[in-house]
């Protein structure tokens, strides 16, 4: 007899985002395969942090003998202030703000929910989420033994998800008293854009109900649409008296910075509390991957203008790609529902009118990464995709409408990208045949 595994571990299941590129890789014929289910920006980093990465051993480098310390818990000063800096460079006041490194985004987001959220039970104080919503923040509350509770988008025929009123807001705030408002400005899953005026009527309800506001801005600054970056530190006094002191921001290398695998992200808040007992909490982490603080620290060196100038590279790369994208599968199948690229990297496609209502996605995507091929230029190829039912929270006796949606991502080279209309419409035709 073997020992169990935990109930926690039995229930486990892979996330929708890399569970197609986990079956592909168990295939044994010669497919290719484009993957755009998983957010793995395909693009350098920044110069600065190249320059870093390729000289560990110039003389100046503090990892020139080969000798690798821990850091503090909280971070290296520069990489600490390098994260503030850009907060700046985006037109928005550092000050008063604290930040602390993690590894990636990812443990921020672990960190910020043990420390706004209270475990399930009689005193339980849920994470309030904006559906479809990036799936690791259910799957970290579970983790941690956080409940969640969420309000639901609805992707309209014309492409637009629609923006959750602040009077459904304030009633699930007040059926289920929940400890924090999650918010991502630049949208993930669904390419949505959240200009400033919405998070400062965001921060007036977490005011009124004493909330911690919460804004994953992992995609600062990559946005599509007219207008200025939005941010959970635009929200001032001004617009949402006593807002100070309930925000925190989760912050990334991985996006906008091209650096996905580098596993550098931060925890900034204007909360001194907050801010020494996460530290406090992660001690036990000991610290974030000292090598990869360095190479992100060469950002606090750039000036304003030379990030402005890469927040334009970056948004007229994608921008380019996404519409292309859109126009692209529109073309291939005309019933598709495409989402209004915005913002972030990502299109939420729905085969409702297409395949209709029954129509399962996750189904569709095993097909792909488990048999599914496409002759293109004499190569045979596969897509991956992200099964949306995963973005979204079980309500029982609903439907869900991650059923019928998949999520693209805008990130294999651009000539990979420009087969995925075709791969798409092919693959989806052959599934239904």
């Amino acid at each position: 007899m073997r020992p169990k595994l935990s109930a926690h571990f039995q229930t486990r299941v892979p996330s929708p985002i890399r569970l197609s590129q986990i079956k592909f890789m168990k295939r044994t014929d010669s497919v290719i395969a484009v993957n755009t289910a998983i957010g793995n920006v395909s693009l350098p980093m920044h110069p600065a942090m190249r320059k870093r990465m390729f000289s560990l051993n110039a003389a100046d480098s503090p990892f020139r003998d080969g000798v690798v310390k821990y850091s503090t818990t909280v971070g290296e000063a520069e990489t600490t202030q390098a994260f503030l800096h850009l907060i700046g460079s985006s037109g928005f006041s550092s000050e008063g703000l604290q930040a602390q490194i993690t590894d990636g985004g990812s443990q921020a987001m672990e960190l910020v929910i043990l420390g706004v959220c209270g475990p399930a039970g009689l005193r339980e104080r849920p994470l309030l989420l904006i559906d479809p919503t990036y799936s690791n923040y259910v799957s970290m509350a579970e983790r941690t033994g956080r409940p969640t509770v969420a309000v639901t988008r609805t992707l309209e025929d014309n492409g637009k998800f629609t923006v959750p009123s602040l009077a459904l807001l304030e009633k699930v705030i007040q059926e289920t008293r929940p400890g924090g408002l999650l918010v991502i400005p630049y949208d993930n899953p669904t390419g949505q854009f959240f200009p400033q005026r919405i998070l400062n009527e965001m921060g007036k309800l977490c005011v009124k109900h004493n909330l911690w506001l919460v804004s994953d801005e992992a995609y600062r600054e990559v946005f599509y649409v007219p207008g200025h970056a939005s941010s959970v530190w635009g929200i001032t006094e001004k617009e949402a008296p006593g807002i100070t002191g309930r925000r925190i921001s989760i912050e990334s290398s991985s996006k906008v910075w091209n650096a996905c695998g580098l596993r550098i992200g931060a925890i900034v808040t204007d909360n001194q509390e907050f801010h020494e007992q996460a530290v406090a909490e992660n001690t036990a982490n000991l610290c974030a991957n000292a090598i990869g603080q360095y190479i992100f620290g060469a950002l606090l060196h750039e000036s304003k203008e030379q990030l402005h100038a890469w927040f334009q590279q970056q948004r007229m790369y994608y921008s380019r790609m996404a519409h292309a994208l859109t126009a692209g599968l529109k073309k291939e199948i005309p019933e598709l529902i495409v989402s209004s690229p915005d913002a972030s990297l990502y299109t939420v496609v729905d085969v409702r009118k297409f395949c209709g209502a029954a129509f399962d996605a996750n189904d569709f995507v095993m097909y792909c990464a488990q048999k599914g091929k496409v002759l293109l230029k004499g190569i045979e190829k596969t897509l991956l995709v992200a099964p949306m039912d995963g973005f979204y929270s079980a309500h029982p006796g609903q439907p869900n409408p991650g059923k019928t949606q998949m999520r693209i991502a805008y990130v294999e080279p651009p000539e990979a990208m420009a087969e995925v209309p075709k791969l798409f419409a092919q693959l989806l035709r052959d599934f239904l045949s």
